[in-house]
Protein backbone atom coordinates (compact mmCIF):
# COMPACT_ATOMS: atom_id res chain seq x y z
CA UNK A 1 0.00 0.00 0.00
CA UNK A 2 1.08 3.83 -1.52
CA UNK A 3 2.25 5.85 2.10
CA UNK A 4 -0.74 8.70 1.01
CA UNK A 5 -3.23 5.85 0.61
CA UNK A 6 -2.46 4.63 3.84
CA UNK A 7 -2.75 7.35 5.77
CA UNK A 8 -6.09 8.49 4.01
CA UNK A 9 -7.08 4.83 4.95
CA UNK A 10 -6.53 5.69 8.72
CA UNK A 11 -8.35 9.32 8.14
CA UNK A 12 -11.49 7.09 6.92
CA UNK A 13 -11.70 8.72 3.68
CA UNK A 14 -13.04 7.41 0.55
CA UNK A 15 -10.69 5.55 -1.37
CA UNK A 16 -12.12 6.55 -4.71
CA UNK A 17 -10.45 10.31 -4.21
CA UNK A 18 -7.36 9.34 -4.34
CA UNK A 19 -7.69 8.97 -8.16
CA UNK A 20 -7.78 12.85 -8.06
CA UNK A 21 -4.00 13.23 -6.07
CA UNK A 22 -0.81 14.14 -8.12
CA UNK A 23 2.78 14.18 -7.33
CA UNK A 24 5.71 16.17 -8.32
CA UNK A 25 8.86 13.76 -7.67
CA UNK A 26 12.11 15.47 -6.91
CA UNK A 27 15.43 13.39 -6.09
CA UNK A 28 17.23 14.81 -3.08
CA UNK A 29 14.31 15.74 -1.24
CA UNK A 30 14.34 15.35 2.45
CA UNK A 31 17.15 13.24 1.96
CA UNK A 32 18.28 10.06 4.12
CA UNK A 33 18.27 6.59 5.62
CA UNK A 34 14.98 6.24 6.10
CA UNK A 35 11.75 7.14 3.15
CA UNK A 36 10.99 10.66 5.33
CA UNK A 37 10.55 12.26 1.81
CA UNK A 38 7.42 9.41 1.22
CA UNK A 39 6.02 10.36 4.73
CA UNK A 40 6.08 14.15 4.26
CA UNK A 41 4.32 13.57 0.86
CA UNK A 42 1.88 11.29 2.21
CA UNK A 43 0.79 13.49 5.40
CA UNK A 44 0.75 16.87 3.44
CA UNK A 45 -1.32 15.20 0.23
CA UNK A 46 -3.24 13.35 2.97
CA UNK A 47 -4.23 16.91 4.22
CA UNK A 48 -4.51 18.34 1.11
CA UNK A 49 -7.29 16.15 -0.31
CA UNK A 50 -9.10 16.46 3.21
CA UNK A 51 -9.49 20.01 2.63
CA UNK A 52 -9.94 19.56 -1.42
CA UNK A 53 -13.19 17.67 -0.19
CA UNK A 54 -14.72 19.62 2.68
CA UNK A 55 -14.14 22.43 0.08
CA UNK A 56 -16.36 20.37 -2.51
CA UNK A 57 -18.36 19.61 0.24
CA UNK A 58 -19.49 22.94 1.73
CA UNK A 59 -19.12 24.58 -2.16
CA UNK A 60 -21.88 22.08 -3.58
CA UNK A 61 -19.06 21.04 -6.38
CA UNK A 62 -19.42 18.22 -8.14
CA UNK A 63 -16.57 16.71 -7.71
CA UNK A 64 -13.44 17.03 -5.76
CA UNK A 65 -10.56 19.45 -6.87
CA UNK A 66 -7.28 18.12 -7.76
CA UNK A 67 -4.31 17.87 -5.33
CA UNK A 68 -1.05 18.65 -6.52
CA UNK A 69 2.00 17.65 -4.10
CA UNK A 70 5.59 19.10 -4.69
CA UNK A 71 8.11 17.01 -2.81
CA UNK A 72 10.02 20.70 -3.21
CA UNK A 73 7.08 22.60 -1.50
CA UNK A 74 7.03 19.96 0.82
CA UNK A 75 10.70 19.73 1.69
CA UNK A 76 10.70 23.31 2.19
CA UNK A 77 7.45 23.18 4.44
CA UNK A 78 9.47 20.87 6.16
CA UNK A 79 12.11 22.75 7.10
CA UNK A 80 10.16 26.27 7.99
CA UNK A 81 11.77 26.54 11.00
CA UNK A 82 15.32 26.37 9.29
CA UNK A 83 13.85 28.55 6.31
CA UNK A 84 12.55 31.87 8.72
CA UNK A 85 14.73 35.13 8.35
CA UNK A 86 13.17 37.66 10.63
CA UNK A 87 14.97 41.03 9.25
CA UNK A 88 17.98 38.60 7.68
CA UNK A 89 18.41 37.41 10.57
CA UNK A 90 19.11 33.44 11.32
CA UNK A 91 16.74 32.16 13.85
CA UNK A 92 18.08 29.96 16.61
CA UNK A 93 16.19 26.37 16.27
CA UNK A 94 18.07 24.54 19.00
CA UNK A 95 19.82 25.92 22.34
CA UNK A 96 23.20 24.71 23.70
CA UNK A 97 21.85 22.30 26.19
CA UNK A 98 19.34 20.45 23.81
CA UNK A 99 21.67 17.95 21.68
CA UNK A 100 22.84 14.70 21.96
CA UNK A 101 25.42 13.54 24.98
CA UNK A 102 27.81 10.99 25.44
CA UNK A 103 26.88 8.85 28.98
CA UNK A 104 28.89 5.90 30.08
CA UNK A 105 27.44 3.64 28.68
CA UNK A 106 26.02 5.41 25.35
CA UNK A 107 24.04 8.48 24.50
CA UNK A 108 21.34 10.42 25.70
CA UNK A 109 19.39 13.29 23.82
CA UNK A 110 18.24 16.14 26.19
CA UNK A 111 15.73 19.07 25.30
CA UNK A 112 16.30 22.24 27.31
CA UNK A 113 15.19 25.31 24.71
CA UNK A 114 12.64 26.22 27.34
CA UNK A 115 14.21 27.99 30.40
CA UNK A 116 12.30 26.22 32.69
CA UNK A 117 12.93 22.63 31.27
CA UNK A 118 16.74 23.82 30.93
CA UNK A 119 16.40 24.46 34.49
CA UNK A 120 15.04 21.00 35.62
CA UNK A 121 17.91 19.64 33.55
CA UNK A 122 20.57 21.29 35.03
CA UNK A 123 18.86 20.10 38.83
CA UNK A 124 18.44 17.24 38.05
CA UNK A 125 22.27 16.75 36.91
CA UNK A 126 23.86 18.80 39.44
CA UNK A 127 25.60 20.56 37.30
CA UNK A 128 25.89 24.33 36.65
CA UNK A 129 24.63 25.88 33.06
CA UNK A 130 27.75 25.76 31.31
CA UNK A 131 28.06 23.02 28.17
CA UNK A 132 31.50 21.40 29.45
CA UNK A 133 30.23 20.86 33.17
CA UNK A 134 26.96 19.22 31.78
CA UNK A 135 29.10 16.96 29.35
CA UNK A 136 31.25 16.10 32.36
CA UNK A 137 28.21 15.03 34.57
CA UNK A 138 26.34 12.97 31.72
CA UNK A 139 30.03 10.95 31.20
CA UNK A 140 30.06 9.35 34.16
CA UNK A 141 26.40 8.03 34.52
CA UNK A 142 24.82 5.35 32.29
CA UNK A 143 21.69 6.65 29.66
CA UNK A 144 18.50 4.95 31.55
CA UNK A 145 19.45 6.69 34.97
CA UNK A 146 19.79 9.70 32.98
CA UNK A 147 16.45 9.73 31.51
CA UNK A 148 14.81 8.37 34.80
CA UNK A 149 16.49 10.99 36.72
CA UNK A 150 16.01 14.05 34.36
CA UNK A 151 12.36 13.21 34.19
CA UNK A 152 11.62 12.41 37.85
CA UNK A 153 13.18 16.33 37.94
CA UNK A 154 10.37 17.59 35.33
CA UNK A 155 12.93 17.88 32.50
CA UNK A 156 13.59 16.01 29.38
CA UNK A 157 16.19 13.50 28.75
CA UNK A 158 15.78 9.83 26.80
CA UNK A 159 18.14 7.48 26.11
CA UNK A 160 19.43 5.82 22.44
CA UNK A 161 17.80 3.28 21.95
CA UNK A 162 18.07 0.63 18.56
CA UNK A 163 14.40 0.17 16.90
CA UNK A 164 14.74 -3.93 18.88
CA UNK A 165 14.95 -1.89 22.34
CA UNK A 166 12.35 0.07 21.26
CA UNK A 167 10.41 -2.81 20.15
CA UNK A 168 10.47 -4.42 24.11
CA UNK A 169 9.60 -1.43 25.62
CA UNK A 170 6.39 -1.21 26.81
CA UNK A 171 5.40 1.72 25.73
CA UNK A 172 6.64 0.77 22.08
CA UNK A 173 3.57 -2.06 22.24
CA UNK A 174 0.97 0.54 23.56
CA UNK A 175 1.82 2.50 20.70
CA UNK A 176 1.76 -0.40 18.39
CA UNK A 177 -1.52 -1.43 19.20
CA UNK A 178 -3.17 1.81 17.49
CA UNK A 179 -4.39 3.04 14.24
CA UNK A 180 -2.04 6.27 13.05
CA UNK A 181 -5.14 8.27 13.52
CA UNK A 182 -7.63 7.15 16.28
CA UNK A 183 -10.96 8.87 15.70
CA UNK A 184 -13.85 8.56 17.91
CA UNK A 185 -17.32 10.10 18.13
CA UNK A 186 -17.80 11.90 21.24
CA UNK A 187 -21.79 13.12 21.63
CA UNK A 188 -25.17 12.61 19.21
CA UNK A 189 -25.39 15.94 18.46
CA UNK A 190 -27.52 16.71 14.86
CA UNK A 191 -25.74 17.23 11.68
CA UNK A 192 -24.01 20.19 11.67
CA UNK A 193 -23.04 22.15 8.29
CA UNK A 194 -21.13 25.06 7.78
CA UNK A 195 -22.33 28.43 5.94
CA UNK A 196 -22.16 27.51 2.10
CA UNK A 197 -18.63 28.98 0.38
CA UNK A 198 -18.51 31.28 -2.47
CA UNK A 199 -16.06 33.83 -4.07
CA UNK A 200 -12.64 33.28 -6.02
CA UNK A 201 -11.05 30.99 -3.79
CA UNK A 202 -12.14 27.92 -1.95
CA UNK A 203 -11.57 28.15 2.08
CA UNK A 204 -13.00 24.91 3.15
CA UNK A 205 -12.54 26.11 6.68
CA UNK A 206 -13.90 29.17 6.26
CA UNK A 207 -16.30 30.68 9.38
CA UNK A 208 -14.59 27.95 11.76
CA UNK A 209 -13.47 28.85 15.15
CA UNK A 210 -10.55 27.17 16.57
CA UNK A 211 -8.90 27.18 19.73
CA UNK A 212 -5.26 26.54 19.53
CA UNK A 213 -3.67 25.41 22.99
CA UNK A 214 -0.84 23.59 21.04
CA UNK A 215 2.97 24.57 21.21
CA UNK A 216 5.91 23.90 19.91
CA UNK A 217 5.78 22.25 16.27
CA UNK A 218 2.75 19.25 15.74
CA UNK A 219 0.08 21.20 16.85
CA UNK A 220 0.84 24.65 15.92
CA UNK A 221 1.37 23.06 12.21
CA UNK A 222 -1.93 21.87 12.49
CA UNK A 223 -3.27 25.10 13.36
CA UNK A 224 -1.15 26.97 10.80
CA UNK A 225 -2.92 24.83 8.41
CA UNK A 226 -6.29 25.35 9.26
CA UNK A 227 -5.31 29.15 9.32
CA UNK A 228 -3.96 28.79 5.89
CA UNK A 229 -7.59 27.31 4.81
CA UNK A 230 -9.96 29.90 6.02
CA UNK A 231 -10.09 29.05 9.61
CA UNK A 232 -10.29 31.59 12.40
CA UNK A 233 -7.71 30.48 14.72
CA UNK A 234 -6.89 32.05 18.34
CA UNK A 235 -4.41 30.71 20.06
CA UNK A 236 -4.05 30.49 23.60
CA UNK A 237 -1.12 30.52 26.31
CA UNK A 238 -0.53 30.95 29.70
CA UNK A 239 1.02 34.21 30.92
CA UNK A 240 3.96 32.51 32.60
CA UNK A 241 4.92 30.13 29.80
CA UNK A 242 6.18 32.74 27.17
CA UNK A 243 6.03 30.81 23.49
CA UNK A 244 9.68 31.22 21.95
CA UNK A 245 9.66 34.34 19.97
CA UNK A 246 11.07 32.68 16.58
CA UNK A 247 8.86 29.78 16.68
CA UNK A 248 5.70 31.54 17.17
CA UNK A 249 6.84 33.74 14.25
CA UNK A 250 7.22 30.49 12.46
CA UNK A 251 3.69 28.61 13.28
CA UNK A 252 2.06 31.80 13.59
CA UNK A 253 0.67 32.70 9.90
CA UNK A 254 -2.82 33.44 9.91
CA UNK A 255 -3.78 32.76 13.62
CA UNK A 256 -4.15 35.31 16.39
CA UNK A 257 -2.50 35.24 19.72
CA UNK A 258 -4.09 35.82 23.10
CA UNK A 259 -3.14 34.88 26.94
CA UNK A 260 -5.37 33.27 29.32
CA UNK A 261 -5.06 31.66 32.87
CA UNK A 262 -7.31 29.15 32.59
CA UNK A 263 -6.64 28.77 36.50
CA UNK A 264 -8.11 32.78 37.31
CA UNK A 265 -10.22 33.16 34.40
CA UNK A 266 -12.49 30.05 33.72
CA UNK A 267 -15.78 32.14 32.17
CA UNK A 268 -13.77 33.19 29.40
CA UNK A 269 -12.59 30.18 28.17
CA UNK A 270 -16.30 28.89 28.80
CA UNK A 271 -17.33 32.38 26.23
CA UNK A 272 -14.66 30.83 23.59
CA UNK A 273 -15.31 27.24 24.04
CA UNK A 274 -19.26 27.82 23.27
CA UNK A 275 -18.52 29.32 20.05
CA UNK A 276 -15.67 27.21 18.97
CA UNK A 277 -16.33 24.65 16.14
CA UNK A 278 -12.62 23.00 16.92
CA UNK A 279 -10.42 22.73 20.05
CA UNK A 280 -6.57 21.67 19.49
CA UNK A 281 -4.37 20.66 22.37
CA UNK A 282 -0.68 19.47 21.99
CA UNK A 283 -0.04 19.39 25.78
CA UNK A 284 0.45 15.86 27.20
CA UNK A 285 -1.91 13.98 27.66
CA UNK A 286 -3.98 14.50 30.90
CA UNK A 287 -2.43 18.10 32.06
CA UNK A 288 -5.51 19.48 30.79
CA UNK A 289 -7.76 17.77 32.30
CA UNK A 290 -7.91 18.97 35.73
CA UNK A 291 -9.50 22.44 33.66
CA UNK A 292 -12.38 20.68 32.51
CA UNK A 293 -10.39 20.26 28.83
CA UNK A 294 -10.79 16.38 28.55
CA UNK A 295 -12.68 15.30 25.09
CA UNK A 296 -15.61 14.39 26.86
CA UNK A 297 -16.25 17.33 29.23
CA UNK A 298 -15.33 19.70 26.27
CA UNK A 299 -18.12 18.02 24.37
CA UNK A 300 -21.08 17.58 27.59
CA UNK A 301 -20.24 21.44 27.61
CA UNK A 302 -20.00 22.34 23.69
CA UNK A 303 -22.02 19.03 22.11
CA UNK A 304 -20.75 18.64 18.22
CA UNK A 305 -17.23 19.76 19.10
CA UNK A 306 -14.08 18.09 17.22
CA UNK A 307 -11.44 18.04 19.80
CA UNK A 308 -7.99 17.06 18.51
CA UNK A 309 -5.05 16.18 20.45
CA UNK A 310 -1.70 15.57 19.52
CA UNK A 311 1.13 13.95 21.94
CA UNK A 312 4.72 13.35 21.77
CA UNK A 313 4.18 9.26 23.44
CA UNK A 314 0.63 8.70 23.09
CA UNK A 315 -2.24 8.64 26.17
CA UNK A 316 -1.37 5.48 27.37
CA UNK A 317 0.99 3.64 28.37
CA UNK A 318 3.87 3.61 31.11
CA UNK A 319 5.08 7.09 29.30
CA UNK A 320 1.74 8.99 28.50
CA UNK A 321 2.25 11.42 31.09
CA UNK A 322 5.87 12.38 29.68
CA UNK A 323 6.88 15.02 27.73
CA UNK A 324 8.65 14.76 24.47
CA UNK A 325 9.81 16.41 21.38
CA UNK A 326 10.43 15.26 18.11
CA UNK A 327 13.90 15.27 18.71
CA UNK A 328 13.49 12.61 21.46
CA UNK A 329 10.86 10.35 20.06
CA UNK A 330 13.67 9.95 16.84
CA UNK A 331 16.36 9.14 19.51
CA UNK A 332 13.98 6.60 21.22
CA UNK A 333 12.56 5.02 19.07
CA UNK A 334 15.31 4.02 16.85
CA UNK A 335 15.33 6.43 14.26
CA UNK A 336 18.84 7.97 15.46
CA UNK A 337 20.42 5.01 15.44
CA UNK A 338 19.01 3.68 11.91
CA UNK A 339 19.83 7.45 10.16
CA UNK A 340 23.50 7.42 12.00
CA UNK A 341 26.24 5.33 12.60
CA UNK A 342 27.98 3.02 14.92
CA UNK A 343 30.22 6.08 16.24
CA UNK A 344 27.54 8.68 16.60
CA UNK A 345 23.59 8.76 16.17
CA UNK A 346 21.88 10.65 13.25
CA UNK A 347 18.51 12.25 12.62
CA UNK A 348 16.08 12.72 10.04
CA UNK A 349 16.60 15.28 7.73
CA UNK A 350 14.19 17.46 8.92
CA UNK A 351 11.96 17.20 12.21
CA UNK A 352 9.54 15.06 10.01
CA UNK A 353 7.80 13.26 13.15
CA UNK A 354 6.71 17.13 14.06
CA UNK A 355 5.64 18.69 10.72
CA UNK A 356 3.59 14.82 9.09
CA UNK A 357 1.89 14.02 12.52
CA UNK A 358 0.90 18.21 12.37
CA UNK A 359 -0.68 17.68 8.81
CA UNK A 360 -2.18 14.58 9.69
CA UNK A 361 -3.54 16.54 12.59
CA UNK A 362 -5.35 19.05 9.99
CA UNK A 363 -6.33 16.47 7.99
CA UNK A 364 -8.05 14.52 11.18
CA UNK A 365 -9.95 17.68 11.92
CA UNK A 366 -11.47 18.75 8.13
CA UNK A 367 -12.20 14.94 7.74
CA UNK A 368 -14.26 14.98 10.63
CA UNK A 369 -15.90 17.87 10.25
CA UNK A 370 -17.08 16.69 6.67
CA UNK A 371 -18.08 13.39 8.67
CA UNK A 372 -19.86 15.75 10.81
CA UNK A 373 -21.78 17.36 7.88
CA UNK A 374 -23.51 13.71 6.95
CA UNK A 375 -23.41 12.13 10.07
CA UNK A 376 -23.43 14.80 13.38
CA UNK A 377 -21.66 13.89 16.54
CA UNK A 378 -19.21 15.50 18.25
CA UNK A 379 -15.68 13.96 17.11
CA UNK A 380 -12.19 13.16 18.96
CA UNK A 381 -9.42 12.48 16.59
CA UNK A 382 -5.69 12.27 18.15
CA UNK A 383 -1.88 10.82 17.31
CA UNK A 384 0.81 10.70 18.62
CA UNK A 385 4.86 11.38 17.48
CA UNK A 386 5.68 7.84 18.52
CA UNK A 387 3.10 5.87 16.30
CA UNK A 388 4.54 8.21 13.45
CA UNK A 389 7.64 7.41 14.15
CA UNK A 390 6.15 3.68 14.09
CA UNK A 391 5.08 3.86 10.70
CA UNK A 392 8.28 5.30 9.07
CA UNK A 393 10.72 2.94 10.40
CA UNK A 394 8.47 -0.10 9.80
CA UNK A 395 5.93 0.88 7.09
CA UNK A 396 6.05 3.82 5.15
CA UNK A 397 7.00 2.74 1.19
CA UNK A 398 10.13 4.09 -0.59
CA UNK A 399 9.62 5.95 -3.56
CA UNK A 400 11.09 5.52 -6.97
CA UNK A 401 13.17 7.86 -8.79
CA UNK A 402 11.96 11.37 -8.76
CA UNK A 403 11.23 13.30 -11.58
CA UNK A 404 13.07 16.34 -11.32
CA UNK A 405 15.83 17.45 -8.95
CA UNK A 406 15.38 19.00 -5.36
CA UNK A 407 18.19 22.11 -5.42
CA UNK A 408 17.36 24.14 -2.61
CA UNK A 409 14.14 25.57 -1.34
CA UNK A 410 14.68 29.53 -3.07
CA UNK A 411 11.88 28.42 -5.44
CA UNK A 412 9.22 27.78 -2.32
CA UNK A 413 10.17 30.92 -0.08
CA UNK A 414 8.76 34.41 -0.15
CA UNK A 415 8.85 37.23 2.23
CA UNK A 416 6.16 38.76 3.86
CA UNK A 417 6.26 41.94 6.34
CA UNK A 418 4.78 41.41 9.55
CA UNK A 419 4.46 43.45 13.12
CA UNK A 420 7.66 41.03 13.64
CA UNK A 421 9.60 42.19 10.77
CA UNK A 422 10.11 41.53 7.53
CA UNK A 423 9.92 37.52 7.67
CA UNK A 424 10.95 35.17 4.88
CA UNK A 425 9.27 31.77 5.31
CA UNK A 426 8.34 28.61 3.58
CA UNK A 427 4.93 28.63 1.18
CA UNK A 428 2.50 26.18 1.95
CA UNK A 429 2.62 23.07 0.66
CA UNK A 430 -1.03 22.25 1.32
CA UNK A 431 -2.34 22.68 -2.64
CA UNK A 432 -5.33 21.63 -4.54
CA UNK A 433 -7.52 23.14 -7.50
CA UNK A 434 -8.81 26.99 -6.66
CA UNK A 435 -7.52 26.50 -3.09
CA UNK A 436 -5.28 29.25 -1.14
CA UNK A 437 -1.87 30.03 -2.33
CA UNK A 438 -1.34 31.56 1.74
CA UNK A 439 -1.96 33.19 4.19
CA UNK A 440 -4.52 36.01 4.92
CA UNK A 441 -2.36 37.30 7.49
CA UNK A 442 0.92 37.22 8.60
CA UNK A 443 2.02 36.02 12.39
CA UNK A 444 1.06 38.99 15.56
CA UNK A 445 3.32 39.53 18.51
CA UNK A 446 2.87 36.71 21.10
CA UNK A 447 -0.37 37.37 23.80
CA UNK A 448 -1.23 40.54 21.38
CA UNK A 449 -5.00 39.62 20.95
CA UNK A 450 -7.89 39.68 23.12
CA UNK A 451 -9.24 36.13 24.45
CA UNK A 452 -12.06 36.73 22.22
CA UNK A 453 -13.90 35.73 18.75
CA UNK A 454 -13.76 38.72 16.64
Amino acid sequence: MTAIKFAWSELGGDPALLSGVSTTAREGALQGRLPARELARACVGACALAAAELGARRAGLARVPRVRIDDGTVATAFHSERQLRVDGRTPVVFAPLSRLWRTADGWVRTHANYPHHRARLLDALGTPGDVAAVEAALARRPSLEVEEAVYEAGGLAVALRTPQEWAAHEQAAEVRRRPLVERGRLDSAPAHMLPPLDGPVLLPAAGLRVLDLTRVLAGPVATRTLALLGADVLRLDPPELPELPDQHADTGFGKRSALLDLRADRRAFDDLLARADVVVTGYRPGALDRFGLSPEALAERRPGVVVAQVSAWGAYGPWAGRRGFDSLVQVATGIAALEGSPERPGALPAQALDHGTGYLLAAAVLRALTEQSYEGGGRSVRLALARTAGWLVDGVEAGGHGEAAYDGPEPWLTETDSALGRLRHALPPVSFDGGPAGWARPPVPWGSAPARWV
